[in-house]
């Protein structure tokens, strides 16, 4: 049996019907790993070792969904695999929290994703590694070079802050709009904070597809369509899931990002695709394994506790 800590937003917020992280701990406690759980506040540093104070957790699919059970104050070295399943504002809280994480013991302890890899992989500058593969893109604090770019995109282009999540913040812009001068003075704060805008893909009509990486290998899709008179498919702005299948072009775009997460031990992803470009790369805590369990009849998270318990397996032979 395996020892495994998941950190993660509070239990008692989660949606079980939707939650990822969830049907991990599902399908790790089925095959009798030792579930544990803890908040980004639990976790903290004692001469030098990161460490943490975690609740063991007993969970089963219904309205009473969890039972909390022992409480724990350990060294994550105790731990064959620590989860960071927290859901974004990628914040200061959360840089200092993969600092922490930083300081786990590699030969004994593996965490996933990787916490230099998490710092380095912002979910918007990300993509940028890929010129090939996303649309016309620039990253500025200034209204003018907004402006500028605005004009070279057809005069429609969307703006979004660099450290938003869920679709939260963004604004689709087109060069006639009375509100423009408002908007790029809103969303920069008059100059002050970084945005990124990128050409309207038309396409995003259709949907925004997310795709599952593990270990670098595309495992599953879903296709997540806007609510009527929205452009944002996230499901946090009223989306809803679509079935869907991995064209050609989505298997280029996971080839081409493959080497890149593998470097920086990015192992459980998730990607945006939007007509045919790559738009986000998602590497905090990924969702809609159980949105592509429902369309597609497989069960991601066995695959992903199958290539966690492979790594268990390889620290203990490394040992």
């Amino acid at each position: 049996m395996s020892k495994m800590l998941f950190v993660m937003d509070p239990i008692e917020s989660i949606n079980i019907n939707k939650d990822t992280t969830f049907v991990l701990m599902l399908e790790c406690q089925a095959r009798g790993h030792e579930v544990r759980y803890c908040e980004l506040q639990n976790l903290f540093v004692r001469n030098s070792k990161a460490w943490a104070d975690s609740t063991a957790l007993r969970l089963e699919r219904k309205t009473d969904y969890y039972a909390k059970g022992s409480a724990e104050t350990s060294p994550l070295d105790d731990f064959d695999v620590v989860w960071m399943r927290k859901d974004p504002p990628f914040n200061m809280d959360y840089i200092y929290s993969t600092y922490i994480l930083s300081r786990v013991e590699e030969s004994s302890t593996h965490v996933i994703n990787h916490p230099a890899g998490i710092r380095e992989s912002n979910e918007k500058m990300y993509s940028l590694n890929f010129t090939d593969y996303i649309p016309p893109t620039l990253v500025s604090k200034d209204i003018e070079k907004l402006r500028e770019f605005l004009l070279e995109v057809d005069n429609e282009m969307v703006v979004k802050p660099l450290d938003g999540y869920g679709g939260e913040g963004i604004f689709f812009v087109r060069g006639d709009d009375p509100n423009l001068n408002v908007i790029l003075e809103s969303i920069t704060r008059f100059g002050q904070t970084y945005v990124m805008a990128q050409k309207f893909i038309r396409e995003v009509s259709q949907g925004d597809k997310r795709v599952i990486i593990l270990n670098g290998q595309p495992i599953g899709a879903v296709m997540r369509v806007a609510a009527k008179g929205e452009f944002r498919s996230n499901f946090h702005s009223g989306g809803h899931p679509e079935k869907t299948i991995l064209t050609e072009r989505d298997i280029e775009i996971c080839d081409a990002l493959r080497q890149k997460l593998l470097e920086d031990r990015l192992y459980l992803v998730g990607i945006d695709i939007v007509g045919g470009y790559l738009t986000e790369v998602n590497t905090t805590s990924p969702t809609c394994v159980q949105e592509i369990n429902f369309f597609s009849g497989v069960k991601l998270e066995s695959q992903i506790i199958d290539f966690a318990e492979s790594i268990i397996c390889g620290l203990s032979a490394n040992h």
